[in-house]
């Protein structure tokens, strides 16, 4: 989708520049990591283009958020610093602010959802900020968080729509133009905007000929909705994979910049964003949350048209920041989706000998056995039979039906779950 650069800046003061970020570097270097930018040699088979990963992940509290929290607090006057800060956040975004806060011995109180996970709530904490917990959605701690603001005085810091937030982030934009110089084609993800906003007016002020393209899930497509309307529009709050870009309304600072700067949104739904974290995992060895692993998916499902051997693409991973169990439910239907791993339901008569002969036949195929369980009492039919489930690890889709045959030409009844 190319956007025309017409659209309105209806109420806007001047937005941020090339000079900004560059005033930012400096405030924050040493704080905060210069993340590598490696080429992929996998994900460029894949992907058919030269493909570089922007690890952000690899920062200190595993995400991006880091930058952006580095300049505003640097910026505070003594006065606000005194009066301490306050911000709403599921989890990146706290920690960024958090161990920002602690470095400059400034008090934080971080409103976290109640659904937030344990791992993000403690990891805020060890950074020593206050944590509370309000509300069952984002849009709830916000609020609260203003509360807290007006109540106590302490500083609002807002997540994306804020100039020195949004200048932070885009030092990432000078990294990858000095780590990749030809790069042609920068890829991100878009939460409220701020991140790749900011990273698009570095590199299209140092290199215009750049594009620069953003990916939304498709369960909460705010930034292309605001483009549309041409004012940030309030879309509907959607539970996805990509949690961490599950923002519902743009913002007024960051929707001009993908105005000027932004050439095309695309959108990934979570079955695209669950194969890009383990193909990430397997063939880059490297770990990235749902919002991380966002463009990485779009770039997989070549949702970006006229990508070439040639072209030099640099997609930015910009947090890993994922809960292990939920890490631990994608592997797993991943592998089932790979036909790495199956469900078999063999129905025999209930007599010994039965699981020793389906084994047997499971050993000669070369599959592995994960689990066996047997089901006499909720299966329908003969009382003298008994269905005996296999969960088992394969090499594939054709070893799976090879299996299957096998099992079949003993005279055995297998149902594929």
């Amino acid at each position: 989708m190319e956007f025309q650069r017409t659209l309105a800046l209806k109420g806007t003061s001047r937005l941020i520049n090339l000079q900004d970020i560059l005033a930012a570097r400096e405030r924050i270097r040493g704080h905060v990591a210069v993340t590598p930018c490696p080429f992929s040699r996998p994900f460029s088979d894949l992907c058919g283009a030269q493909i570089h990963f922007k690890l952000e992940n690899l920062q200190r509290t595993g995400s991006f958020k880091e930058r952006g929290a580095a300049n505003k607090l640097a910026l505070l006057t003594p006065e606000e610093r005194a009066r301490g800060i306050v911000a709403a956040s599921a989890g990146n975004h706290a920690q960024g602010v958090a161990v920002n806060a602690q470095r400059l011995g400034i008090q934080a109180t971080i409103v976290m959802p109640e659904t937030t996970p344990l791992i993000k709530a403690q990891a805020t904490k060890s950074f020593g900020a206050k944590v509370v917990f309000f509300g069952t959605s984002l849009a709830d701690a916000f609020v609260e968080a203003r509360r807290i603001e007006k109540e106590q005085g302490a500083v609002f810091i807002h997540a994306f729509d804020d100039d020195a937030i949004i200048a932070g982030q885009g030092t990432a934009g000078l990294e990858i133009l000095e780590q990749v110089p030809d790069v042609d084609v920068v890829v991100g993800s878009i939460g409220g905007g701020g991140w790749l906003g900011g990273i698009a007016v570095a590199v299209k002020a140092m290199k215009p000929s750049v594009r620069v393209v953003g990916v939304e899930s498709a369960l909460v497509q705010k930034m292309r909705a605001a483009l549309d309307a041409g004012a940030p529009v309030l879309v509907p709050a959607a539970s996805t994979l990509a949690d961490g870009i599950a923002v519902s309304q743009a913002g007024d600072r960051t929707l001009p910049l993908f105005t000027r700067y932004v050439d095309e949104i695309v959108c990934v739904d979570d079955e695209e964003v669950a194969n890009a974290i383990l193909l990430l995992i397997e063939k880059e060895k490297t770990v990235a949350e749902g919002a991380g692993a966002a463009p990485a998916a779009a770039l997989l499902q070549h949702k970006l048209k006229g990508l070439r051997p040639a072209l030099k693409v640099v997609c930015v991973i910009s947090g890993g920041n994922i809960d292990v169990n939920l890490l631990a439910r994608i592997i797993e239907r991943g592998l089932v989706k790979e036909g790495r791993r199956v469900m078999l339901a063999v129905r025999v008569p209930d007599r010994p000998g039965m699981l020793a002969s389906i084994l047997q036949v499971v050993a000669v195929e070369r599959a592995n056995v994960l689990e066996v369980h047997h089901n006499r009492a909720f299966l329908a039919g003969p009382v003298g039979d008994t269905e005996i489930d296999l969960t088992l690890e394969t090499r594939g889709a054709d070893h799976i039906e090879s299996l299957i045959a096998t099992l079949s030409s003993r005279g055995f009844k297998v149902t594929r779950r």
